[in-house]
């Protein structure tokens, strides 16, 4: 029979509690020796054991739902919720890291990305943290991320995201004109966030971003503020870490602006009336892409020149089914990186899935450069290509 790093880390949680002595006046010397035992067995206090055993299987349970519920919607045929949010270039993974490895980078969120996956994983960084990401978006859209992180002292931590969704002049058409009125437009989208986190123990961290956003095309514009919350728990056992963050916690968005501005006669059935007053259209609002996501992560490989690090994240989106992401990381001497993934796993009518990357570092002068590259399939959408470059210092 296999056992998991999981089932072996309950193991030892479960041994733990039986070898605790249930009286305060040890009986003999078979009660002393396991008390001992218990004590070297013990890397976390009690109170963490408990807090981890219970957090592991909070997951584990709702890991199960949401992959039942998400199975049961598919049999049954009903209707997803796709469309029905704006701004969805917040969806988006920012960064080829993590997008190689299916975009399971909750629970790993050690650099600067970490302000778009889980925010509270900037507090352990111990360094500050700059990063620039280009990703070839769809239909010859472009999208870049720029990060910075700027670590305080051992437990704090502050950065700054700049995300936007540019594409290139579009020619205007009308119904008189389908050929184009010689006017062109451009239609895009951005948002800027700053953050916060701190190290509330030595195993769990919180982290907050406050965020602006914002969506245009030609004369119109729609703004949203939101919140981000993330929260990372390092259980010490082959560096079994828990993340879960709440993305995109704000207000709806309305268009507005000069096309829908209009002329309106407030009372037309009056001969020779002119009372015209100007008047505003009132478009729909829309919600933001609201986004939970929970997932674990762990290194079942760690020497001196090779270490592999896993990662499973559960989603479950306002707009979508639920699903699963799946990836790992190979690290060679801290220099070389081969990723590898699976996104959207159990999600209805989903396209492509699969994910790899390659990523390179060096040390040079006190500060550590890197190189990262990401190659996405998304089926019917074809492939997209992201890279990115990052210093730490």
């Amino acid at each position: 029979m296999e056992w998991t790093s999981l089932q072996v880390s309950m193991c030892i949680m479960s041994m733990h509690l039986e070898l605790e002595p249930k009286s305060e006046n040890l009986q003999s010397s078979n009660d002393l020796k396991a008390r001992s035992t218990g004590v070297v067995m013990r890397k976390m206090t009690d109170s963490s054991r408990v807090i981890a055993l219970h957090i592991v299987r909070a997951i584990a349970v709702s890991s199960s739902l949401l992959l039942v519920a998400s199975l049961s919607a598919q049999e049954k045929g009903e209707v997803t919720k796709v469309g029905t949010t704006a701004a969805q270039f917040l969806k988006i993974d920012v960064s080829p890291r993590g997008a190689a490895i299916g975009g399971a980078f909750v629970a790993i969120a050690n650099d600067a990305s970490a302000l778009y996956w889980n925010v509270a994983g900037i507090s352990r960084l111990g360094q500050n943290d700059v990063l620039f990401a280009h990703t070839n978006w769809i239909a010859d859209i472009g999208f870049n991320y720029g990060a910075v992180v700027v670590s305080l002292d051992e437990n704090n931590a502050v950065g700054a995201s700049i995300t936007s969704l540019t594409m290139g002049d579009m020619e205007v058409r009308t119904v008189d004109f389908p050929e184009g009125t010689g006017e062109k437009f451009s239609a895009g989208s951005f948002a800027a966030g700053v953050s916060y986190a701190r190290n509330l123990t030595d195993a769990f961290s919180i982290g907050v971003t406050a965020k602006y956003i914002n969506e245009h095309i030609w004369h119109m514009s729609a703004s949203s503020f939101a919140l981000d919350l993330g929260t990372l728990y390092r259980t010490g056992f082959h560096d079994f870490t828990i993340g879960m963050s709440i993305s995109n916690f704000g207000t709806k968005m309305r268009y507005a602006g000069d096309d829908a501005i209009i002329y309106y006669n407030v009372n037309p059935g009056h001969f020779g009336s002119n009372q015209t007053v100007v008047a505003d259209l009132r478009t729909d609002e829309w919600p933001i892409p609201l986004l939970f996501r929970v997932g674990v992560s762990m290194q079942p490989l760690k020497a001196e020149e090779h270490r592999l690090i896993v990662d499973v994240d559960a989603l479950h989106p306002n707009d979508n089914t639920e699903s699963l992401n799946v990836g790992a990381e190979y690290i060679f001497r801290d220099i070389l990186f081969i990723r590898g993934g699976y996104r959207a796993l159990f999600q209805q009518d989903r396209q492509g899935g699969l994910s790899l990357g390659v990523g390179v570092a060096y040390d040079i002068a006190g500060a550590r450069l890197k190189a990262d590259y990401a190659w996405n399939d998304f089926g019917v959408l074809q492939k997209v290509q992201r890279f990115s470059i990052g210093i730490q210092f």
